[in-house]
């Protein structure tokens, strides 16, 4: 059975220190690492705080959201900005996340007008390639200086 991946869920029991935007990403995949550097790099406001699905952000905000899944193949991105908390999954994750970056890249969120059946299963075909493809750390990379501020584990 499929988690409905944008459901609005109260964020009693949620940490309450916690940034309104979050992506958590698989920590120990080479390509979501460019990944989240590419973002950081395009996100000048510094709106988006990222967290890898190995660490404790990621485990604190699974005991408040059981709908965010323990498989690191998924691309999770909690959204607090509007007083909810959201959660997006997958492709819809990815889609909302370059939504919310400056330049060119923001244009592709309209791909989320696509069935996310279609959508969905693109992303997955590319999480069971990705590690083949760009490789994968034994452990998760340590920030640098400049991306430490944006970095919650």
């Amino acid at each position: 059975m499929a988690v409905e991946s944008s459901q609005t869920v109260a964020p009693s029991g949620a940490p309450q220190s916690l940034p309104s935007r979050i992506v958590l990403f698989d920590g120990v995949c080479v390509f979501c690492d460019r990944f989240v550097r590419w973002l950081i790099d395009r996100d000048p406001a510094a709106r988006l705080r990222f967290a890898p699905l190995q660490g404790e952000t990621a485990a604190a905000l699974r005991r408040a959201h059981p709908e965010i899944p323990d498989a690191v193949a998924t691309l999770v991105y909690v959204d607090a900005s509007d007083g909810s908390v959201r959660v997006f999954l997958r492709s819809e994750a990815a889609l909302r996340v370059l939504a919310e970056i400056e330049g060119p890249w923001r244009r592709l969120a309209c791909l989320s007008r696509l069935p996310r059946g279609c959508t969905d299963l693109a992303y997955r075909l590319f999480a069971r390639v990705r590690y083949r493809v760009f490789g994968r750390r034994s452990d998760c990379r340590v920030p640098s200086a400049a991306e430490r501020s944006r970095c919650l584990d």
